[in-house]
């Protein structure tokens, strides 16, 4: 199935019926603020997610960090003792389905989006011309990279964001993200870009193709930050689970309304386990 193929669908409304009266159903985790805070896994974590397998949910890590190869969060995550081989989606992955097989990509990004697009059959260059500008979280951008990916796209080539988080969660506190990145870009070449990852169509479109469904509404969407992870669940048509180990502030109203909500991923495993 091609992802670029699927069409753009009302989002299903997500049952309420009992956690216990559902037979297993994917369970899709954010990474950054749900499993891990900068690779250090947050409390409970890591047996939350055997547990939920153990009980038969296929459980998936959907990021927005699009920075790093899909192989290397996947070591990550087996030497926290988490096996993760085929079960990471990632921004970089969704924001490929948006380009074309030989098409000249400017990278302002990560590692992670040179592998995506190679994948995809396309090519990052150096020197244009440009077909895409592809942005992404890295922490060496600076304003000579603004300078050039502006002109690239004022020149006729498409901006593309990998996602538009304004922010990063770290042990220290958010620091700036993607989106913050994205968006000095997008002010300087005065063209709004197309994004790809969380809540966006394309990420959707790539979890449908890897859980082999197009009816989602029986997963539950773990996040920290529901304008990214609780819009996704919209999207999707599935039930949004929010947890408070992240960029949210405890106590903060959420929007939109989360199905149930928990101070970390073990205690949402708890409510889905029952």
């Amino acid at each position: 199935m091609d992802p670029t193929s699927l069409p753009e669908t009302e989002p299903l409304a997500p049952t309420r019926a009992p956690v216990a009266a559902l037979a297993p159903y994917p369970v899709l985790c954010d990474l950054d603020g749900v499993v891990w805070l900068s690779h250090s896994p947050i409390a409970g974590s890591v047996d939350a997610i055997a547990r939920l397998r153990a009980a038969g949910h296929r459980v998936l890590f959907v990021t927005n960090n699009s920075a790093s190869r899909i192989a290397d969060q996947e070591a990550t995550l087996a030497a926290l003792g988490i096996p993760a081989g085929g079960d990471v989606l990632s921004s970089a992955n969704a924001a490929a389905l948006l380009i074309e097989p030989g098409e000249r990509v400017m990278v302002c990004g990560g590692p992670g989006i040179v592998e995506a697009i190679t994948a995809r059959g396309a090519i990052a260059v150096e020197e244009g011309p440009y077909d895409v500008v592809m942005v992404g979280f890295h922490r060496t951008f600076d304003y000579e990279e603004m300078r050039r990916s502006s002109a690239a796209v004022r020149s006729g080539a498409r901006l593309i964001g990998t996602n538009d988080d304004a922010t990063y969660p770290t042990p220290d506190g958010p620091i700036p993200g993607g989106g913050s990145i994205l968006a000095g870009i997008a002010t300087a070449s005065e063209v709004a870009p197309i994004v790809a990852g969380k809540p966006y169509g394309p990420m959707a479109s790539l979890v449908r193709v890897v859980t082999g469904l197009d009816d989602l509404r029986h997963a539950v969407m773990v996040g920290d930050r529901p304008d990214t992870d609780g819009r996704f669940a919209q999207t999707l048509g599935c039930r949004y689970a929010h947890v408070w180990s992240g960029v949210t502030v405890a106590g903060t109203v959420v929007e939109p309304q989360p199905w149930i909500e928990g101070m970390n991923l073990a205690a949402i495993a708890d409510q889905l386990l029952g």
